[in-house]
């Protein structure tokens, strides 16, 4: 994923949903690049809760057995794009767990290709994203496995949750797998909130607006399970909900 000087259009796939005119005012997008040494272990965590528009782009390059935990809030730009490549080395390690929030005519993206190059490497993608009033959502994710990465283990799980069907989310899991003996999966799903479920909350004394609220931090934890930073995120997730709910 080169970032090119000139202003991608949504002819170029890894735009295809971007709000250009956003866009515009933040490009260029430098890429921030992270190399972590063999057998090293390291944390990134992306919370972006402000007004304005912000892109990132970070290149991980993860040496022979290190491992990487990164986790992304985006909830409340009107324009977030968060894209991500990593590289994979024999052994290595990459979680990957994100939740976007939005409301109103918000626009969150994020971009991902993951590259096992090396033997026994592992990959997990967690994407959760909550939409309400006409926002989008995107998550585009490929992963490739190249030739000789033989045991590769990639899993990726997109789930995206809609408020009001003028809401609108777009996911494009991708595999492109040229070893063998890999495990690689991936799942998408774009719903609303699971009627049966709410009415069982609001059987066991709950309002309407409380099973609601119950249901979605769940939803949205699964984005953090695990992290260092797991109680920080879920409250600042928590309170962008309680604004859009």
């Amino acid at each position: 994923m080169n970032v090119e000087l000139a202003l991608p259009t949504r002819r170029h796939e890894d735009f295809r949903y971007s709000d250009i005119a956003a866009l515009g005012t933040v490009w260029p997008i430098v890429t921030e690049e992270i190399v972590v040494a063999e057998g090293a272990e390291q944390t990134l965590q992306i919370v972006e809760t402000g007004a304005g528009a912000v892109a990132r782009h970070i290149a991980i390059t993860l040496g022979k057995g290190a491992k990487f935990d990164l986790r992304v809030l985006t909830a409340g730009p009107a324009y977030g794009r968060i894209a991500v490549d990593v590289r994979l080395a024999e052994g290595a390690d990459f979680t990957l767990g994100a939740a976007q929030l939005a409301t109103a005519e918000e626009t969150l993206e994020i971009v991902t290709e993951v590259t096992h190059a090396g033997l026994n490497a592992t990959s997990e993608q967690i994407v959760r994203t909550v939409l309400a009033g006409k926002s989008v959502g995107t998550y585009l994710g490929r992963i490739a496995v190249e030739r000789g990465a033989d045991g590769t283990d990639a899993e990726q799980s997109v789930r995206a949750m809609l408020l009001e069907r003028t809401a609108t989310a777009n996911a494009r899991p991708e595999l492109e797998i040229y070893a063998d003996d890999v495990k690689a999966a991936h799942g998408c799903a774009v719903g609303e909130l699971d009627a049966q479920g709410l009415f069982y909350l609001m059987s066991r004394g709950l309002t309407p607006p409380q099973a609601k609220r119950l249901m979605l931090q769940a939803f949205i934890a699964e984005a953090f399970t695990g992290a260092a930073g797991e109680e920080e995120l879920s409250a600042a997730a928590i309170a962008r909900l309680e604004a859009i709910l």
